[in-house]
């Protein structure tokens, strides 16, 4: 019975470490930014959706059936936004927002709907925060997977992500410690 325990245990750190923060990008004002989004590779995506739940009923992009639909979309994203990759190829449904200000901060949530599916799925969130403030995270918009620090070179997130691995780790150290002491 402890060794099942102990399996379990061992199995319940592993998918909270492995379990993946919402994507943070920290931008300058005027930068061109990409918010990442994957769906299913072939899937066929009936409607696409990005959005900001503070934004009421309005869409930052709104994609159905082979095209954008302006008027689902805020006032303030007229213009600005386009998908990456136009035919959606290999379910890249990431979208460019071009000239960001302090406006645009906030999180974002793109969420597909595939045909035939019982109803939008949530793919991906993203907080987005544009500062002038010289604290930059190193992805320059592009929402790559890396931690570039800030100016003085230190952690953008204060190394919160290592710190979560680290105190992970000693629960598995003393994980594996009791699974030895009570076989």
């Amino acid at each position: 019975m402890a060794g099942f325990r102990c399996a379990l245990f061992t199995l319940l750190w592993i998918f909270s470490v492995a379990g993946e923060d919402p994507q943070q990008l920290i931008v300058k004002p005027g930068q061109d930014v990409t918010l990442q989004c994957q769906a299913p590779r072939d899937a066929d995506i009936s409607r696409l959706t990005w959005s900001r739940p503070d934004l009421g009923s309005d869409y930052v992009f709104f994609f159905r059936d082979g095209r954008m639909y302006v008027n689902y979309q805020h006032p303030s994203y007229h213009g600005r936004v386009q998908l990456s990759v136009p035919e959606m190829k290999d379910g890249n449904v990431s979208i460019v927002l071009k000239n960001v200000s302090a406006n645009d901060t906030g999180t974002y949530q793109c969420r597909i709907l595939i045909s035939g599916g019982d109803g939008p799925e949530l793919i991906n969130t993203t907080t987005l925060n544009v500062t002038d403030s010289g604290h930059t995270d190193g992805r320059t918009g592009v929402g790559r997977d890396t931690d570039g620090g800030d100016k003085d070179g230190g952690s953008k997130n204060g190394g919160s992500k290592d710190l979560r691995f680290a105190n992970g780790l000693e629960l598995l150290l003393l994980l594996l410690f009791y699974c030895l002491i009570n076989p």
